[in-house]
């Protein structure tokens, strides 16, 4: 049986809505969920950007079985890597068993708020592997000092541990970072039906290892309402390239994306008020290597999806 999840769209929705989307998606028979960890969201027109750790305190007290990660942190400039080994720590003992730390090296979006250069991907590569380290070495308890390339540590103890340790997830959209996430990480998380990311990941010792990957989707009542709703507000779902890792700003986003079309958004984004066509999406990422795929759905109208996924998506699936 697939396992499918929920994407928590931090780019999207104010935090008690973010709540509330979890504990529906639990109920509607969702397995787990991945929250996106942004301090800006790619565009104005999303509007939003709560702090992802907040939210997932509350989401910790309102479900009971849901699975969440965070889909995911870059803890190597916005973040120093003793503060998410410490964060990770208190919601991984809020929610014994369901939580999961997804990693990533980021992007300019969100890291270059601290005025700090933002590097090349070989080096922030890099540092994710150092950060990782340093995670680790602070799981084992007790004072930790650390004289890294990238990272220093001094005297550093976790006190709030859970008995379970979460497992480190590392994103990769390449065949090198997948490698490399074989290699430090405990699974893999990627975006889109490509298989080469995953295949370097099997090769180099993950093929046992779970692999997530996101699937964004827009639901509406009909197809091209749909299509309406994912240009509005995704378009930036259609961009190529670097482009998500290196441009600055959302008004960059936004710039962007005005060369994009209709179209476009609608050939890289899954826009359709027929199951099938979501059904045949998500066989699309399973046929890719992905054990579990979370889905994205674009735009306010979540309630109406997580119905629509319930009665006639999840179903098909078991």
């Amino acid at each position: 049986m697939a396992s499918i999840g929920y994407s928590l769209s931090c780019e999207e929705h104010r935090p008690n809505d973010l709540i509330k989307y979890a504990k529906m998606a639990e109920e509607a028979g969702f397995e787990f969920a991945l929250i996106s960890d942004h301090f800006h969201p790619w565009t104005d027109k999303q509007g939003q950007s709560p702090f992802a750790w907040s939210v997932l305190g509350g989401i910790a007290q309102v479900t009971d079985k849901l699975i969440l990660g965070t889909g995911v942190t870059c803890p190597i400039v916005r973040y120093h890597p003793t503060i998410i080994a410490q964060a990770a720590a208190t919601i991984a003992d809020m929610m014994p068993g369901r939580f999961f730390l997804g990693l990533g090296t980021g992007e300019n979006l969100n890291e270059h708020i601290l005025g700090q250069h933002w590097p090349e991907p070989k080096i922030r590569l890099d540092m994710l592997q150092e950060a990782v380290e340093i995670i680790r070495k602070l799981w084992e308890g007790g004072y930790k000092s650390h004289y890294g390339k990238y990272f220093k540590v001094e005297n550093a103890r976790i006190y709030t541990l859970p008995e379970q340790l979460p497992p480190i997830m590392i994103a990769a959209s390449g065949t090198h970072s997948a490698q490399v996430a074989a290699s430090i990480g405990d699974g893999f998380i990627g975006v889109g039906p490509s298989g080469d990311p995953i295949d370097a990941f099997n090769k180099n010792g993950g093929a046992d290892k779970p692999k997530y990957g996101q699937l964004t989707v827009c639901w509406a009542e009909s197809t091209e309402e749909a299509v309406k709703t994912a240009y509005e507000w995704w378009p930036n779902g259609a961009l190529k390239g670097d482009l998500n890792q290196e441009l600055p700003l959302p008004l960059h986003f936004e710039q962007a994306s005005s060369m994009v079309t209709e179209q476009d958004v609608a050939k890289s984004i899954t826009c359709s008020s027929n199951p099938d066509d979501h059904l045949a999406a998500i066989q699309q990422m399973l046929d890719a290597g992905y054990t579990h795929v979370y889905v994205h759905q674009v735009g306010p109208n979540q309630d109406g999806f997580i119905r629509f996924y319930q009665q006639h998506v999840l179903p098909r699936l078991q």
